[in-house]
């Protein structure tokens, strides 16, 4: 989905920020490796429901990680709350 933008409304001094979808030079395999991580402390803390799935929990993590990106910036590529992520 590399280039498609998402609109979203957010009060900065009257501006609209546009946040955009881009592709991250990641091995599926990481992404993997912390899916399961994440997967199996949701399930020794007995936390079965979260707003994004632990794939894309990980994806979420990595890119903040890696593009240093805020945290509003990566809750609105993910459609989620500054909370959530």
């Amino acid at each position: 989905m590399e280039g498609s933008s998402t609109k979203i409304n957010l009060s900065t001094r009257g501006f609209e920020l546009l946040f955009y979808r881009a592709a991250l030079p990641l091995s599926s395999r990481t992404v993997s490796y912390l899916s399961d991580l994440i997967r199996r402390h949701r399930e020794k803390i007995r936390s079965p429901w979260r707003r994004l799935n632990p794939g894309q929990q990980a994806l979420l993590v990595l890119v903040h990680l890696r593009k240093d990106e805020t945290l509003t910036e990566v809750a609105a590529g993910f459609g989620v709350g500054v909370a959530t992520a």
